[in-house]
């Protein structure tokens, strides 16, 4: 191996280590600011070092950073979250939060139907939760706004897979605890949801639980989002499941005559 050689692979091994370093370095810093919840504002340096695992100094010299750029402020309790966040917590409400319009025929939805009202878009082979009403009974189904939940069953999922490519349902039941011969399901529950104009699932992917789904239809006529009622199996009788269906056809119309959109509609 000639010396220009040996020194071009020497500056490819230092620019990969010091890639690796970095990547891990940002990752390090996400992990301290997702330590602040809304049930602890604030958090010490103590703590970032039993939960994170990492060295004292190391958690110092993140902090460090991390102050210097306003994503952290410094408190005589601990670390919170700094001004720097502002900025960035504008642009996400601005691109993410749904028109007061939509949020409104939601929380009247939920009020109406006493159960919780959720709206998913597909995300590869997961749903995320992008808007959700609370039901305003005490017994309710609830999951918070940004989770990512499989596309593997559940009323949502029959919904926001029309249209999907044989590769992408291969991907999904693969994802499932049935393994790929999930896709001859998927294709029938699919079907039916088509045929019927909503979906509705009890239990399939939690005991208990069940849901009706309707698509609201984007500005490319495709399926954009998924608007559900979820709750209780109990309470999800054959007639209310009905009722569910067509008051969800409703409000999913009336939302997309206002033209649907979302960053990941459009991802």
């Amino acid at each position: 191996m000639t010396t220009q050689r040996a020194s071009a692979e020497q500056a490819a091994d230092a620019a990969e280590t010091a890639d690796a370093g970095g990547v891990r370095s940002v990752q390090r810093a996400v992990d301290i600011l997702g330590l602040l919840t809304e049930a602890r504002p604030v958090v010490s340096i103590r703590e970032i070092v039993d939960e994170t695992g990492l060295a004292k100094t190391t958690v110092i010299r993140l902090l460090q950073t991390l102050e210097h750029t306003g994503l952290l402020w410094a408190t005589p309790k601990g670390y919170t979250a700094g001004p720097g966040l502002w900025r960035w917590a504008h642009l996400t409400r601005k691109a993410w939060e749904l028109p007061p319009e939509t949020q409104q025929l939601m929380r009247e939805l939920a009020m109406r139907r006493r159960e919780t009202v959720n709206l998913y878009v597909a995300r590869d082979i997961h749903r995320v939760c992008v808007a959700q009403q609370e039901s305003p009974q005490p017994l309710r189904h609830v999951v918070q706004v940004g989770d990512e939940l499989p596309l593997w069953a559940g009323a949502s999922a029959k919904v926001l897979l029309r249209g999907a490519s044989p590769a992408l349902l291969a991907r999904v039941a693969r994802s499932s605890p049935y393994g790929e011969s999930h896709v001859d399901t998927l294709r029938s529950w699919i079907d039916d949801a088509v045929a019927a104009g909503f979906a509705a699932s009890e239990g399939e992917r939690e005991p208990g639980l069940s849901a009706v789904a309707v698509p609201i239809i984007g500005r490319s006529t495709g399926v954009a989002a998924a608007l559900t009622l979820s709750g209780p199996s109990i309470r999800f009788t054959e007639d209310r499941v009905a009722e569910f269906a067509a008051d969800l056809r409703q409000v999913a119309a009336r939302i997309g005559e206002r033209g649907f959109d979302h960053p990941l509609v459009a991802a």
